[in-house]
């Protein structure tokens, strides 16, 4: 016979409600053996390729440094950015900012020549900062995501070669 166990709306509501000003798109809350898992979606926008800023400096025809779109979707998908072997990867769900405070100046751009454990990006989780920094030195060949933009497990942040 299995044991009902009452949830909370309240707690639920808490959670949701969590998720919404730290714009995650999952976050799950256990005592004992309740378990409760609250998930949202996020619409996501297109950015078509002619409105990115057209200051932005891009190191190859088909990448664009901030606006995280390759200018020719046909890319065989083994070629895609997304599967360069120098791609950094986000460790953790959270909010990235490419720079260290509103207005200061990006911590990296395309082009930037950085060395092993310099800082790449924060990465926000759960009003924690959390420092990301360079695994190996190299140069910043790509940049996937845009400042205060929400990030999940593994989504591509930067490439350095």
């Amino acid at each position: 016979m299995s044991q009902h166990l009452k949830i909370d709306p309240d707690a639920v509501r808490a959670l949701a409600e969590l998720l919404r000003e730290t714009d995650l798109t999952e976050i799950e809350y256990q005592v004992d053996s309740l378990r409760i898992k609250v998930l949202r979606t996020i619409p996501q926008t297109v950015v078509p390729v002619s409105a990115v800023n057209n200051n932005v400096i891009s190191s190859s025809p088909n990448m664009v440094a901030n606006g995280g779109i390759a200018a020719n979707p046909a890319i065989e998908p083994e070629t895609r950015l997304e599967n360069h072997p120098g791609v950094i990867e986000a460790q953790m769900v959270g909010t990235i900012y490419l720079s260290p405070g509103p207005g200061a100046e990006p911590f990296i751009f395309v082009g930037s020549t950085i060395t092993q454990g310099q800082t790449l990006f924060i990465i926000e989780a759960m009003k924690v900062m959390n420092m990301v920094k360079a695994p190996r030195s190299g140069v910043i060949k790509h940049i996937f995501v845009r400042d205060s933009q929400p990030v999940e497990y593994g989504d591509p942040v930067v490439i350095i070669e």
